[in-house]
């Protein structure tokens, strides 16, 4: 769908905010802690390491979005790629899996750090309460009041940042950096796998792809939008990681594994400091299940009107798309009361790592250009593999029960897939001639 000319198209700075909005959201506050816990010391090169994947990455989407620019953003290119399979269909399911596995780690960040406000013998309680209130009350906001909540996303985008710039520049004057020796390291198989764990802190960039075709010369503005918010969010990641192992123990950072953010920030900055990275979490989880409920619940909808899913979450209430909304809403509360954060974030990047390497080998299977384009396309599709597998074999040495949650999960996608085409006999209906996904405005 062309872009109205009548109506200005998203500049460079807007599309940058949607990539850094989508990434720095709950992510870093929910999985830091988890980080230090695999990989001690390395952290800050177990982000690295995943920014590195989420940056190959970002180059295929970059070089897809300005080929084929349309709101069905992923879903567009597998179709394009592989066509109306059963590879594509269980891909797109997956898809909406992942996302609810994402609204279920923002969940337990808000929850586990909103616990920390109340006295410490019922925080466990606490925790579970505020994990369903905050999902039952972002949902009630996005069938009633989804236009007010989104007229300050991008005003949340820069207090989020600006606060977390805050934590790197003043942590930065008094930090140990013993800690992040090489000494104090996990052996590389942690670090590596550790990173991979984490990448659910990255996936956030993708979401430039369903803004493309509303973006001003995209030949231009796309590229630069993703590489300029991956490589920023990459430094800051690097940054907050050096500063908080520089401020708190690797002990004390794995005690508060929920909400190691805020209590590095306590030495530092106080309880004042505690409590502002506290409220700045509560902030930035509310934002990203936010962002992320919307954009699951049009994701459930297009999938199913290309076919893949019951039609009935194709029906529109008040114009809105809202038995996708509630059913990916109870689905959530389930998951995020379920799952500890360790499963959440296993499965979050094992779907987006398989999810990546399937589009990274789109764009090789669609001709990236040059001989040199398409190798680096497959090598993006490889290394997506290669660090799932790596995240694999530290999830079966460490703890061998998440493998079967693993399963489960893409047991999941393919077999709805599977059987919900057999029972149908639905087919896809993609729009192939314009690229897009039914069900735009």
């Amino acid at each position: 769908m062309a872009q109205d000319e009548d109506r200005p198209g998203v500049g460079f700075w807007g599309a940058v905010a949607i990539g850094v909005g989508g990434m720095v959201g709950g992510g870093i506050f929910a999985v830091l802690g988890l980080s230090v816990k695999l990989t001690r010391g390395a952290a800050p090169l177990a982000f690295a390491l995943a920014g590195l994947v989420a940056l190959v990455t970002a180059w295929s989407y970059a070089r897809l979005s300005v080929a084929y620019p349309s709101q069905g953003g992923t879903v567009t290119f597998l179709y394009k790629a592989y066509g109306p399979g059963l590879f594509t269909g269980a891909a797109n399911v997956l898809l909406w899996i992942s996302y609810i596995i994402m609204l279920s780690l923002y969940a337990h960040a808000f929850g586990s750090y909103g616990a920390q406000l109340f006295a410490p013998g019922h925080r466990g309680l606490w925790t579970h309460a505020l994990i369903s209130a905050v999902i039952i009350l972002v949902t009630l906001l996005n069938m009633f009041s989804v236009k007010a909540i989104g007229a300050a996303e991008r005003w949340i985008v820069a207090i989020k940042v600006l606060i977390l710039t805050g934590f790197v520049v003043l942590g930065m004057a008094g930090m140990s950096v013993h800690r992040l020796a090489p000494s104090q390291w996990a052996g590389w198989l942690p670090v590596v796998a550790g990173g991979m764990v984490i990448f659910v802190a990255y996936e956030g960039f993708e979401l430039i792809a369903n803004s493309a075709e509303d973006v001003s010369d995209p030949r231009r503005t796309l590229p630069r939008a993703y590489y300029t918010c991956v490589g920023f969010v990459i430094v800051l990641y690097i940054a907050v990681a050096a500063v908080t192992l520089g401020n708190l123990s690797v002990d004390g950072i794995v005690a508060a594994k929920d909400y190691a953010l805020a209590e590095a920030a306590r030495p530092f900055l106080g309880e004042s400091g505690y409590l502002v990275i506290t409220i700045a979490a509560l902030l930035s989880t509310t934002s990203a299940i936010n962002a992320t409920l919307y954009g699951a619940a049009r994701l459930s909808y297009v999938i199913a009107r290309d076919g893949e899913l019951p039609s009935f979450l194709e029906r529109r209430i008040w114009n809105r798309p809202l038995e996708g909304l509630l059913i990916t809403a109870v689905l959530t509360l389930v998951m995020a009361n379920a799952f500890d954060l360790s499963n959440i974030s296993t499965m979050g990047s094992t779907g987006f790592l398989l999810i990546f390497a399937a589009v990274n080998a789109a764009h090789a299977r669609m001709g990236a250009g040059s001989r040199f384009k398409t190798a680096m396309a497959w090598g993006g599709a490889g290394l997506c593999l290669l660090a799932l597998a790596s995240l694999l074999v530290e999830t079966a040495m460490r703890s061998p029960a998440q493998l079967w949650v693993l399963v489960a999960m893409l047991g999941l996608a393919l077999g709805i897939e599977v059987i919900y085409r057999g029972v149908s006999r639905r087919g896809i209906r993609m729009d192939t001639d314009t690229g897009d996904v039914p069900g735009g405005p």
